[in-house]
């Protein structure tokens, strides 16, 4: 008989292709056999009426992170990923952000420092670049032999948008490389003129956040941001995508085999700009950008969920505290451009999704495992996880699919004094979070030891299925013989 380290027996397990009952055997933190009945285990886990699925990859969330303006984030790489594990997460991807002037292995030194000594999860990085000079561009080859192979830039906010010749050489470098550009698509200027326009008018209050930043900003921006990653042919990733119509560009282009990714946030979902007018400044904790839509925007999103415009759903954590050291960092009063901008929600990212998606029947389960994790481990090179398969990292969470509760700011287990999910009534709820076979989060309590995450060093992006575009200026036969290299 095969000696298992742990026995996860009698529950129905879910991968994004399949749905059937069996027990997991584990050992040496990995995935050793599957199958109807397993016998032995050191430690035998009851799953009985209950899901055993791939443990949540949270790809979008801002952790140890200073924003442009020097603002850093509540949550530290505990914290975080505490919570993220109490959320049903086994792994995460935060973003290790570039400032001007910075050099790259200045960047990464920082964040390693920051994380590897307290993840309790498994951990890598997108590198956000700000400032794309020619020595940040020749640094770019060694973070992609890291195994970073994925980086976010902007197309706003004036300390970190890096205009459209810096996108043409990050996308250019990142298609050399086999890394994928993530993007915050919204037109700088369309923000900034409404931005001036409301200041003259003196609305500053949280609620007129919502109007700053139209919904044309961001389809604009992602129309553009597309049109330049086919000119170069290099894979590209949307990130919160909060509209209708930034959503059907997307749907569009993916039909068209372009080489694009995306994903939406719960907040989208869960959220209207409703949120942004509650009284005094409480509408403050609802700021983020894009900024929330409205209800008919909601549906819209979610038939994109259901049809597979988006690989992922992902919280976009970005927890900035309702005081002085978050989102009030430039005083109690500021107007809404000078109030910190995100909100957590590490932790309800999963509950959320399920409760919303698979209980009232909008999704699958198979589609819950594939945007809460699958999609989010083939997207970003995650080769061991996002799967129960033999093999795989033991990366699974146990979830009871008839527990319900509402949700408080205790059961996000992070640093932060509110959640925006106050109160919502969740059907669905993870008991059990597992990272390389190691019981993270059990019945509501921490089991795992700060620093024990490891740094995954990922792939190259697979894209195949997508055979992408070429741009007749870079064709010879069409171009009078001339060979130019995108």
């Amino acid at each position: 008989m095969t000696a298992f380290d742990t026995v996860i027996h009698g529950g129905r397990i879910v991968t994004a292709s399949d749905i059937f009952d069996g027990d997991i055997g584990i050992t040496d933190g990995r995935i050793a056999a599957i199958g109807e009945k397993i016998a032995g285990g050191n430690r035998r886990i009851d799953a009985g009426g209950k899901l055993v699925v791939p443990g949540g990859i949270e790809a979008h969330a801002h952790i140890a992170q200073e924003s442009s303006a020097g603002v850093i984030t509540a949550d530290d790489y505990y914290s975080g990923s505490v919570s993220a594990a109490f959320g049903g997460n086994s792994s995460f991807i935060p973003f290790a952000a570039q400032h001007r002037g910075q050099s790259i292995a200045d960047v990464i030194a920082t964040y390693d420092g920051r994380a590897a000594p307290h993840s309790v999860l498994d951990y890598s990085y997108h590198l956000i670049i700000s400032d794309p000079s020619a020595s940040v561009l020749a640094e770019l080859p060694g973070v992609f032999a890291k195994g970073i192979t994925s980086f976010k830039v902007f197309m706003t906010y004036d300390l970190m948008n890096i205009g459209d010749g810096g996108m043409l050489d990050i996308l250019t470098v990142a298609k050399t490389h086999g890394a994928l550009t993530m993007v915050h698509a919204e037109n700088n200027d369309m923000v900034k003129w409404m931005n001036k326009r409301m200041a003259a008018a003196g609305l500053t209050a949280p609620k007129y956040h919502a109007i700053s930043r139209p919904e044309l900003a961001e389809e604009e921006a992602i129309q553009r941001a597309v049109s330049l990653a086919k000119l170069v042919d290099a894979a590209l990733f949307i990130v919160h995508v909060s509209t209708a119509g930034g959503a059907a560009i997307v749907q569009r282009e993916k039909l068209a085999g372009t080489k694009l990714f995306a994903e939406t946030c719960p907040q989208y979902l869960a959220l209207t700009r409703d949120d942004l007018d509650r009284p005094g400044m409480e509408g403050a904790k609802f700021i983020c950008s894009p900024p929330l839509r409205d209800a008919a925007t909601q549906e819209a999103l979610w038939r994109h969920v259901q049809s597979g415009t988006f690989e992922s759903v992902s919280s976009d954590h970005a927890p900035y505290r309702f005081d002085a050291s978050g989102k009030f960092a430039n005083g109690a009063d500021a107007p809404y451009p000078k109030i910190s901008n995100g909100m957590p929600g590490i932790a309800m990212r999963l509950p959320y999704l399920y409760s919303e998606g698979v209980t009232k029947g909008r999704i699958t389960l198979q589609q819950f495992v594939a945007l809460s994790s699958t999609n989010a481990a083939r997207t970003f090179g995650m080769a061991k996880k996002g799967s129960i398969a033999p093999g795989y990292d033991a990366d699974i969470c146990i979830w009871d699919p008839e527990a319900r509760r509402k949700a408080t700011l205790a059961d996000q287990n992070d640093n932060m004094d509110y959640t925006p999910f106050e109160g919502m009534e969740i059907e669905g709820w993870p008991v059990l979070t597992m990272n390389r076979g190691d019981v993270i989060v059990e019945n509501g309590e921490l089991k795992a030891d700060r620093g024990r995450g490891r740094f995954i060093a990922r792939s190259p992006i697979d894209l195949t299925g997508k055979p992408g575009y070429r741009a007749k200026e870079f064709d010879p036969a069409q171009n009078f013989g001339v060979e130019i290299a995108p």
